[in-house]
């Protein structure tokens, strides 16, 4: 390190002459006081201690600078940054006859081979030979640039080459400029900018997409139902230029392949479904096939795969109602003779002496407690109501609780004689997803058959699905045989989803709404605003009408049972999650004796598919439901185990969660050059083509040394002057006192 020292002043011609003046004025006037007191030495002294301050402010007054300047002793650095990250094996780099390899594909040559990678095509940047040219002018530093956990920070590796070369003069940025993690390069750029380093990029691959086909989504529930078709929906990315036809194939261990014929649209996304039939119990893994495409480069994304549980089910369902009409018994029917739903109902026959029915699904009493009602997964409310032979406010109450902390399904079924409006004077007044007229309690009846009409969001669900198909649904909504009597809704509250409307009455806020979904805490509520669907046998007999039940039941209670022990629950939303997509934990813990948990310690380990672990500490959301809730942020595609814990019960539940997605580094995304052009325009650097690498390095040699570093001293309000000044200013009042002039 070489140090040179120097004063330098900032005087101007006014300063100069006003300094000068007042020091000739200053001593003409010392002069003459020495000569009145008779040439005494101690007026002599007192006089040359003023000179000295006024000569002293007059310095200060000229701006005087103390400099230093520190220059290194060894050559400039010259740092050569290559991208390694996952992104740079997109094959897209095409080798022409003339002028090497094109970093977008394209030159004046003609492509010999096939296309390069986007590492291969800077293999040779990144051997220290390649910068031999400049050795004698600076110290060539090669380094990595390295994805990050799942994505590429070029922020980072930028800001840290300023801090660790103190003598750098220039960077080079080898990369195809797809930066997915940390900040923004622009900012280290602006600090390269600052210390005068300019950046130099060479960006490679193609702008853009190559032709490819990719499975992003393939949403398979949880778990599935031995025996019972399960709907999988999934979508296709296509950037070919063209529609084409194809058959995607699904394939399940020891399974038979289920083949569909699709077509999937040019330059977009084609979402689609197939349905599958679990068969033997246990975890399997799914996975779906697209076929390559002829004019395909990349076929590592035309398959995925899933997990799933295939169960066998037993839902618990409970039905309560006042009088046995017809709706109510074939609903009976239709749930007890399903096979995974066991069936409970309460019959209160007003007027009658005792309540419930002839068969061992009558229950004699509404559920007492929690623990008991705790377990059933959907509740049916018939037409009843607030009354002392029928339901209390307590277990209105608890009902509630049952769906907004224990993830249970609630279905309203009105009726004609009205008593729904009771309900309305208790809690579940926030659970009802539709307003009702209050005029016209017992509702609106009409002697011809009344019909459906399904909505966009009802055309789309999974509960009004009948027919397989799209077109077939429609046509079956189309033709179910009509309702004679309806609710008297007005219109459905905000937050809630119309399935269904009526397809000719209608009132100031539109078509009558008479299929209303809603979400309320953890559960689900359905409201079925007629009671004429025991009509749809009608010539098919249980074909649509058990379809119709079965699909209500079980998506009110899949969430509920998504992982399930002895005495604990666990469950999340959303269903499918998707990498880097915050996921709720619910939970429901409940003690020795079966009553929920009224406090408590509970605890969810999740460990990714790379090993990482994370523990989620879960806080309480009812107190009296025993419900906990805890949130997780998955980082990773994959699956993840998770294990529940409570410190108080010792009890444990293991699950397994699994995220869609894929890593924030992908190949055979489109390059960003973009990116890099910034850098360059922040720094004054220059973005240079892959083969014109020479005119880096004749840039980079033209480059002048680096600035010495300079380290300025003010004199004038440096601490040592203004010590100086003061001790001059005492010693002159002290004078003062000795030679008797104060």
């Amino acid at each position: 390190m070489n140090l040179s020292r120097s004063l330098q002043w900032a005087w101007t011609p006014w300063t100069l002459l006003f300094s000068v003046l007042a020091l000739a004025i200053a001593a003409v006037l010392s002069w003459l006081a020495w000569k009145r007191s008779g040439y005494r030495r101690s007026i002599l002294g007192l006089e040359l201690v003023r000179l000295a301050l006024l000569a002293t402010a007059a310095l200060l007054l000229n701006g005087p600078e103390w400099i230093e300047e520190y220059r290194p002793a060894s050559k400039p650095t010259v740092v050569v940054l290559w991208d390694d990250s996952p992104s740079m094996e997109t094959r897209d780099v095409v080798a022409e006859t003339s002028g090497g390899a094109s970093g977008a594909g394209g030159g004046s040559g003609t492509a010999a081979g096939p296309p390069l990678s986007r590492r291969e095509a800077l293999a040779p940047l990144t051997d220290s030979a390649a910068w031999q040219t400049l050795d004698e002018d600076a110290d060539v530093v090669v380094q990595r640039i390295a994805a990050s956990g799942q994505g590429t920070d070029l922020s980072e590796p930028l800001s840290k080459v300023a801090e660790a070369h103190e003598n750098l003069i220039g960077v080079v940025l080898a990369s195809d400029g797809d930066w997915n993690a940390g900040a923004p390069p622009v900012g280290a750029a602006s600090r390269l900018r600052a210390r005068g380093v300019p950046v130099f990029a060479i960006p490679v691959g193609s702008t853009t997409r190559l032709p490819d086909l990719e499975l992003v989504s393939f949403d398979v529930p949880t778990f599935a139902v031995q025996g019972k078709s399960v709907r999988i929906p999934f979508t296709i990315d296509s950037s070919l230029p063209r529609d084409y036809a194809t058959t995607v194939t699904l394939r399940s261990p020891g399974g038979k392949a289920v083949e569909k014929q699709i077509r999937i649209a040019a330059m977009g996304r084609t979402s689609e479904a197939i349905v599958w039939e679990p068969g033997e119990l246990g975890e399997a893994t799914l996975t779906l096939e697209v076929p390559s495409h002829a004019e395909e480069i990349l076929s590592d994304n035309n398959r995925v795969t899933a997990p799933i549980s295939v169960r066998e089910e037993k839902l618990r369902v409970l039905i309560v109602e006042s009088y046995p009409r017809w709706e109510y018994r074939y609903l009976r029917n239709a749930l007890s003779r399903d096979p995974g739903v066991e069936v409970s109902c309460l019959l209160f026959h007003p007027g009658l002496s005792r309540v419930g029915g002839g068969s061992i699904d009558y229950i004699q009493r509404f559920p007492e407690g929690k623990d008991e009602l705790a377990e059933y997964d959907v509740v049916f409310l018939g037409d009843v109501g607030i009354d002392d032979e029928q339901l209390t406010v307590e277990q209105c109450s608890l009902v509630k609780g049952l769906v907004e902390h224990q993830a249970s399904g609630l279905v309203f079924l009105p009726g004609w004689q009205g008593r729904q409006f009771s309900l309305l004077e208790t809690e579940l007044q926030d659970l009802y997803p539709v307003v009702l007229d209050e005029t016209q309690p017992g509702g609106w009846g009409s002697r011809t058959p009344q019909q459906f009409e399904l909505t966009e969001s009802g055309r789309r669900s999974l509960l009004t699905k009948l027919a397989d198909t799209h077109d077939e649904n429609v046509a079956v909504w189309e033709s179910l045989p009509g309702f004679q009597w309806y609710a008297p809704v007005r219109r459905a509250k905000a937050g809630t989803e119309v399935l269904s409307v009526h397809r000719e009455v209608s009132n100031q806020y539109g078509r009558l709404p008479l299929l209303v979904t809603r979400k309320f805490g953890a559960g689900k509520v359905l409201f079925m605003g007629t009671d004429g669907a025991w009509r749809w046998r009608k010539g098919v007999e249980d074909l649509y009408h058990y379809r119709f039940w079965g699909q209500v039941v079980r998506w009110m209670a899949y969430q509920r049972n998504m992982a399930a022990g002895e005495s604990m629950r666990l469950y999340y939303s959303p269903e499918q999650p998707q990498v880097r997509q915050t996921i709720t934990f619910n939970a429901n813990v409940m003690d020795s004796s079966g009553e929920p948990l009224a406090a408590g310690d509970v605890t969810a380990r999740v460990v990714a598919p790379s090993g990482a672990a994370e523990t989620i500490r879960f806080h309480h959301t009812g107190e009296a439901w025993g419900a906990f809730a805890g949130r997780y942020t998955a980082e990773e595609p994959g699956n993840h185990a998770v294990t529940l814990h409570c410190q108080q019960t010792q009890a444990s539940l293991e699950a397994t969660l699994f995220v869609q997605g894929a890593p924030l580094e992908q190949v055979g995304k489109p390059a960003r050059p973009e990116v890099l052009e910034e850098i360059t325009r922040v720094t004054r650097g220059k973005v240079v083509a892959l083969d014109k690498v020479e005119e880096v390095a004749r840039s980079l040699a033209a480059l002048p040394a680096p600035p010495a570093s300079v380290r300025r001293v003010q004199l004038w309000s440096h601490p040592a002057v203004a010590g100086v000044i003061i001790a001059l200013l005492g010693l002159f009042w002290v004078g003062r006192k000795i030679v008797g002039l104060v």
